[in-house]
């Protein structure tokens, strides 16, 4: 993942809306969710549910795909693992020893 992609991600999730919706697709699993069922479990209006899905969609954390009439959104996991390791990459560089996650099983 390059520098532009990870600020687009960042910056998606860094609404409230969008976040719980992301969390909510990690947690649905492959199987994902329609917009309804998304909109029902947050509470949230469907017209504003719509411009987070697209704005999650947009920065390649999710991906929706058609099942007969609806679209079914689940998280892009492998974009979200490039994300993590975007972030953890000079974890501890400076350092001979390093005790977090993405440094541990180099060890």
């Amino acid at each position: 993942m390059d520098s532009k992609s990870a600020v687009k991600a960042l910056a998606a999730l860094a609404q409230e809306s969008r976040l719980a919706t992301f969390r909510l697709l990690v947690t649905a699993g492959p199987v994902g969710m329609s917009a309804g069922a998304i909109a029902e479990a947050l509470g949230l209006p469907s017209p504003s549910l719509s411009f987070h899905l697209k704005e999650l969609s947009y920065a390649g954390l999710i991906e929706g795909r058609s099942q007969g009439r609806h679209v079914i959104y689940s998280a892009s996991y492998s974009n979200m693992q490039a994300l993590i390791d975007f972030l953890l990459e000079n974890c501890c560089a400076a350092q001979q020893e390093c005790g977090c996650a993405s440094n541990a099983t180099e060890a």
